[in-house]
């Protein structure tokens, strides 16, 4: 009897990768042209058209509005998901051709907008279409030629966007981080100068820029294109990111390599106020407080699942608490004790407070619970204004001459100064989150977080859930608000309205819900960012609005997420949705496409 024969491996045919659709280019091009519309209505083009990055080449009005082009050149032009059954997709001619379509709608949507101002005072509406934005658009040309001008250059921008996915991968992560790098240059002029003032080298500024505070020249653009190209260029030949490298690793060598990148960390904050001056250290103490705030909201929102959009209560407790106790002005009583010793009645204070706010909210959910706590949040700023807590709040006059932080013999009174306890208590909030995330109770809000009905039945205690969420929030937050009240001196109740709330929130947001890194990234883009670039201050709340809506429809999950968040998010979804619609409504015969893959 012959033994049987080893089976084959079936071979699957793969179907052809779907290419890119024009029509969604079309649709994606006149997106862009009414984003390029808005960019110039709203002024954002004529009042930077006389900012030049690179001298004398580059001014950045016109740069916000073709850099536009190219981004929707890049949607247009990127290839379609991978789908399970079909062969992957690669890019082709196709794609420079949705890239060019869209960017020269995008142009066409602009052009018309020179042509409508050239023929009607729209000023009556729009203020900032004025003449001298026309002939920014129109580059002084006739309106046809300027049109034309308009078109070709949208449509080579996005074909330029669309582009960059036919490059190599390797050229791909060199090129774009030297585009950004160059950019980064070009907008922190000031903060560079200073960086090199600090370490000395000024002759570094004079060789890259026109001036204290000028545009980059344009040797000096190419330079640190061509460093900072080669340098990406020798670290990039790996196909994996540096975040799959380091999980990837055996767990001992990766605890190493975190202590040595923690170590890294540590020094360079030690020097960052002795290189960067006040001015940096300021906007640091800043963002290291709002970090505090945001590491606790990351408890209540990301970890437990618990919207609560008054969050800035918490924080004003922590403030008025530590400067009753600190200021000779304090109006009832003045112990004037040092802000160290003050700080476990601060801890208590914004525990109870937590506990007010959560006991009423227990049994609420979703929209009732963000609503209520909003309404807690306002309850506590109108009670710190009034006239009827006035004898221990000091109502709209606040509470002045709050002491400098002293530690032992040491006074602080510097933003230098402020900078190391801030942040010394933002490492040890970021530990506690991380040991708390692993945790009885860490795990218990993650079940209540995922479906609080199914964490109940199965034995989580709710009650004791949510209320541990907010005292453990709540206290994080009275630290910053300790600090904040220190280092500025004084506390006003117009200091804590829901404007800190809402930028907490979108801190945590961005970054990415339950990741303590991403919460620290998030700091960094929405704090650190718009205070270094004050030129753009004006403008500050719409381009976190025009951040928000981007990340939600390309990146919900934030900039550097969970991995449990970015999995319900993305990994699924995304391919099922593909997949049904290219081929949910039409007829298969195939037997390895008639179920969406799993």
């Amino acid at each position: 009897m012959t033994a049987p024969s080893p089976a084959r491996p079936v071979e699957v045919e793969l179907r052809p990768a779907p290419p890119v659709d024009l029509g969604r280019a079309a649709r994606l091009g006149l997106i862009g042209g009414v984003a390029m519309v808005l960019v110039a209505a709203t002024g954002i083009v004529g009042t930077f058209q006389t900012r030049l990055l690179i001298d004398p080449i580059l001014p950045l009005g016109l740069l916000f509005l073709y850099l536009l082009a190219f981004a929707f050149g890049w949607m247009a032009g990127k290839p379609p998901a991978a789908l399970e059954g079909f062969a992957p997709a690669r890019a082709n001619s196709r794609n420079l051709v949705a890239g060019a379509l869209a960017g020269a709608l995008g142009g066409l949507c602009v052009g018309v907008l020179a042509a409508l101002m050239s023929t009607f005072d729209l000023r009556g509406v729009f203020v900032q279409l004025s003449p001298q934005l026309l002939e920014i658009l129109t580059f002084g040309l006739p309106l046809g030629a300027a049109i034309i001008a308009i078109v070709a250059i949208s449509a080579v921008a996005g074909a330029i966007g669309a582009g960059v996915h036919l490059l190599p991968i390797r050229l791909k992560r060199s090129l774009l981080p030297a585009l950004v790098w160059v950019m980064m240059f070009a907008l922190f002029t000031d903060l560079v100068g200073q960086l090199f003032a600090g370490l000395s080298a000024e002759f570094l500024t004079d060789f890259l820029f026109t001036g204290r505070g000028g545009a980059l020249t344009i040797v000096g653009a190419i330079t640190v294109f061509i460093v900072v190209f080669v340098a990406y260029w020798l670290l990039g030949g790996r196909e994996t990111t540096l975040r799959g490298r380091i999980e990837a690793m055996p767990r001992g060598q990766r605890t190493r390599f975190s202590l040595i990148a923690a170590a890294v960390i540590l020094i360079i904050l030690w020097f960052v106020p002795k290189v960067m001056g006040p001015f940096v250290s300021q906007v640091l103490d800043t963002a290291g407080i709002y970090l505090l705030m945001a590491l606790g909201l990351n408890i209540v929102v990301g970890y437990a699942g618990m919207l609560d959009l008054g969050y800035v209560a918490f924080f004003a407790v922590g403030a008025y608490t530590g400067a009753i106790l600190t200021s000779p002005q304090s109006p009832a009583f003045t112990p004037q004790l040092l802000l160290i010793v003050a700080i476990p009645f601060v801890m208590i204070a914004a525990a109870l407070a937590g506990l007010m706010v959560a006991t009423p909210v227990i049994r609420m959910r979703g929209d009732y619970l963000a609503i209520v706590t909003l309404g807690f949040g306002e309850i506590a700023r109108i009670l710190f204004n009034s006239e009827w807590l006035a004898p221990i709040f000091g109502g709209a006059q606040g509470i002045t001459n709050i002491p400098d932080l002293r530690i032992g013999p040491l006074q602080l009174s510097t933003p230098q100064d402020y900078f190391y306890p801030i942040f010394l208590v933002v490492l040890i909030a970021a530990y506690v989150t991380y040991a708390l995330q692993n945790s009885r109770w860490g795990r218990a809000w993650m079940a209540m977080r995922e479906d609080e009905s199914v964490a109940e039945a199965m034995g989580v205690n709710v009650v004791t859930a949510k209320l541990s969420a907010f005292v453990v929030g709540a206290v994080l937050a009275s630290f910053g608000g300790a600090l904040f009240g220190a280092q500025i001196g004084s506390v006003f109740p117009h200091s804590f309205d829901i404007v800190v709330s809402v930028t907490v929130l979108v801190i945590i947001i961005v970054g990415g819900m339950g990741s303590v890194p991403g919460v620290a990234l998030g700091a960094l883009v929405l704090i650190v960012l718009p205070n270094l670039l004050r030129e753009f201050s004006q403008y500050q709340f719409l381009f976190y609005g025009v951040l928000l809506i981007v990340m939600m429809l390309t990146k919900p999950e934030g900039f550097i997420p969970s991995k449990r968040r970015a999995q319900e998010l993305h990994a699924d979804e995304l391919s099922q949705d593909a997949w049904l619609d290219i081929y949910g409504d039409k007829p298969t015969t195939d037997a390895t496409t008639t179920e969406p893959p799993r």
